[in-house]
């Protein structure tokens, strides 16, 4: 049985219990979650060393490293060294999203190597094998599609990446309405070419009882792609994107019933002012099904600093109800993330998860803000560097920024705020300024 099918029984898994714990939660709160698909908890049975993490509704906000080989760096070893970087930063999931080098054993190490869920876009790996064999991306069967998923989920991918809202009827809407960037998922440009080439319905909408067959054979979430997600600003909340997220709102039904656990994947490129309507209409047309959100990005023209923009828009998202944060990485629209670039990526995600826990009221969150707050005030700074979301530079930057002063810091030296207005109070601060 899949955990979904467990939690409709009333019975609470190892996995749930794990997971609970590390929420600091009740495990019967999240198996009632699972059971309503308002909460997942991704992990195939065939990721031995997984270490199961719930994402969904009354829960901490999670976030998503992308990794994986491109054609022009096709090295394992690197995304490997990527992969622990993203986890160390302190991810909560990886996407393998690989179309260059060995993709299969790619797949196979990182999920091996992974303690945290893995995901995948097989799509992606069906495009490659075709071109390999000569073809043409449109010219792939409906069954080298299937062949590509079925591979993945046996791999161990605990949730996968399948742009079923593609339709016809939605790329017939595209067309009427027009857009200015069109299409920006790979996935769902791929799909909408296949369509519009081979004059057919999406195999993954038009077959979704077979894929939804795959899923649950290995307890595998399905992620159901946002192929017309916006991507920019002024494409935000149209008709082609709002029309896919009904028919995904559909599939989320007919999975739950299958027993499948279900995610939805949301846009995309959003002004601030959309954001909150985009998740509460992703939550009402999905039955609540956890949102999964990349960013979104707040404005088009900060390249080089697009993890700032997205760690805004993940912000706001993430405390109006999104569930699962990507990253974004400093290297979005210009290439290749390096091993910073994703440190920093999951870093800006973290802290736009972590504001919107503290709206949330997430057990812990605010907690942990006023430790800091205190520590603060004592000018406690290991206790400081400790509590930061990223101890290694907080560290780094005492000690290049101390000049030898181990008690106030070189920004207000003995005109240090909390030492004047202690003296005044009556408290008592340690160290001198």
């Amino acid at each position: 049985m899949t955990q979904l099918e467990y939690a409709q029984k009333g019975i609470i898994t190892e996995e749930m219990r794990l997971a609970a714990e590390k929420e600091g939660i009740d495990p019967e709160y999240l198996r009632q979650g699972i059971a309503e698909g308002e909460i997942v908890l991704p992990c195939n049975i065939n990721h031995k060393n997984c270490q199961p993490t719930a994402v969904g509704k009354g829960l901490s906000t999670k976030v998503n490293a992308n990794i994986g080989t491109s054609d022009a760096y096709p090295q394992l070893d690197k995304e490997l060294h990527k992969l622990a970087a993203a986890v160390d930063a302190g991810a909560h999931s990886v996407m393998d999203l690989s179309t260059g080098g060995d993709i299969d054993k790619t797949r196979k190490e990182i999920i091996a190597h992974s303690p945290v869920m893995v995901g995948t876009v097989p799509i992606y790996q069906a495009l490659v094998e075709a071109s390999k064999k000569g073809k043409r991306m449109v010219e792939i069967s409906e069954e080298e599609m299937f062949e590509a998923v079925e591979k993945h989920c046996a791999d161990g991918a605990d949730f996968i990446t399948v742009h079923c809202g593609v339709t016809r009827e939605v790329i017939s809407d595209l067309r009427d309405n027009g857009r200015v960037m069109d299409i920006v998922s790979r996935g769902g440009s791929f799909i909408t070419a296949w369509i519009l080439h081979n004059k057919r319905e999406n195999p993954l909408y038009e077959q979704f009882d077979r894929l939804l067959k795959i899923a649950k054979k290995y307890d595998v979430t399905l992620s159901l792609g946002d192929g017309l997600r916006p991507g920019c600003i002024e494409d935000a909340t149209d008709s082609p994107q709002i029309k896919e997220l009904i028919i995904l709102g559909s599939l989320v039904k007919k999975a739950k019933e299958a027993g499948v656990q279900v995610i939805v994947e949301g846009p995309g490129h959003v002004p601030l002012d959309q954001i909150e309507a985009n998740v509460k209409l992703q939550k009402r047309l999905c039955h609540n099904a956890p949102f999964y959100v990349l960013g979104p990005l707040v404005t088009d023209v900060a390249p080089g600093y697009d993890h700032i923009t997205a760690a805004i828009g993940g912000a706001l998202a993430a405390s109006s109800g999104a569930d699962f944060l990507c990253y974004v990485t400093p290297a979005e629209h210009l290439g290749l993330p390096t091993l910073e670039d994703v440190k920093e990526g999951v870093i800006a995600s973290l802290i736009a998860a972590h504001a919107a826990d503290i709206v949330k009221g997430v057990k812990g969150a605010r907690e942990w803000d006023l430790a800091m707050s205190k520590a603060r005030k004592e000018l406690n700074w290991q206790k400081q560097i400790e509590l930061a979301i990223d101890p290694t530079k907080a560290k780094a930057l005492r000690e290049a920024k101390n000049d030898g002063n181990q008690e106030c810091c070189t920004m207000c030296g003995s005109y240090c705020a909390y030492k004047v207005v202690s003296s005044y109070l009556g408290r008592t601060i340690k160290g001198n300024c």
